[in-house]
């Protein structure tokens, strides 16, 4: 089977547990990483939900060992994405190159933040990082973290130049954009939705799946939501997106992954700790969330 097929459905987009001084709890996170291949969801290390941009590329290597052992220990086969992208685009060519030699089976690679390249020079940066891996790259938009955003012409000439760049993570919140990249790359071009709550809008449009933040807490149930839609079943896709509407709306009350650590600690899955210069919810914050995962009988 074509590993990359296992993109058709739900990506978690791991938290990662911190001890109580900060650095990476290696046992909670195996853990957890077996909890999310039981139920049957994909693996994204070193992600935005990850805190990766407070991580240090040691800690990456870390976590992307970890997953890659976890996942050949399972014996499920589970699809590793290792978020491995920067600013800088030397520094993202290490991070690939680790993660290819790691036996990571793809890469998440976000648009360079804060040095707001133009759109010629992101298609130079994507080029070089493609040029020096071999394994499948899905490029990330995510213009609220980066300040720059992917422009859909970019995404098509990058799909159609490079072998290896098979697809994308939008998560801009621009329904008309992600239109625009559906319809303007290759047909087995994986477009997966980076927005719980636009999941549903992204996949009606013919996105394949979505990097989730709310399977990390509700495995099981994003993984029918995608597994739904992707069967057809749009009437039942329906009333599941306003099923779950309240819970994608409360874990972005504040900045991600805050409000999803303070859920997974409320549900007995692992502590809220985060590194600075974030922070766990307001205490009224994590009132809101508690009333919503009451709500779902989920605590």
């Amino acid at each position: 089977m074509n590993k990359l097929s296992k993109l058709t459905g739900c990506i978690t987009a791991m938290i990662t547990p911190f001890k109580e001084d900060f650095s990476i709890d290696e046992e909670k996170y195996r853990e957890f990483i077996r909890f999310q291949i039981n139920c049957g969801c994909q693996l994204l290390t070193m992600g935005t939900t990850g805190e990766s941009a407070t991580l240090s590329h040691e800690d990456h290597h870390l976590t992307i060992d970890i997953t890659v052992e976890e996942a050949k220990k399972s014996g499920k086969e589970p699809f590793v994405l290792a978020g491995a992208g920067s600013n800088s685009t030397k520094e993202a060519i290490s991070l690939c190159q680790y993660a290819e030699k790691a036996g990571a089976d793809g890469l998440l690679v976000v648009v360079p933040y804060y040095n707001k390249p133009v759109q010629h020079s992101l298609i130079d940066h994507f080029s070089a990082i493609a040029d020096s891996v071999s394994i499948p790259i899905i490029l990330y938009n995510v213009p609220g973290r980066t300040v720059r955003n992917l422009d859909p012409e970019t995404v098509s000439k990058l799909a159609y130049s490079k072998d290896n760049i098979v697809g994308i993570k939008c998560a801009s919140g621009n329904i008309d954009q992600i239109t625009s990249v559906i319809k303007s790359t290759p047909d087995d071009f994986i477009v997966l939705s980076g927005d719980d709550g636009l999941t549903y809008h992204i996949m009606a449009l013919g996105g394949l799946g979505t990097i989730s933040v709310a399977s990390n807490i509700i495995p099981e149930k994003i993984l029918e939501f995608t597994k739904v839609m992707n069967n057809g079943e749009w009437n039942k896709a329906r009333s599941m997106q306003f099923e779950l509407y309240d819970l994608f709306k409360i874990l972005f009350i504040e900045t991600n992954p805050g409000p999803v650590k303070n859920a997974a600690e409320l549900m007995g899955i692992m502590n809220k700790r985060m590194r600075l210069p974030l922070t766990p919810p307001l205490k009224e914050n994590e009132k809101k969330i508690k009333k919503v995962l009451k709500n779902l009988k989920l605590i």
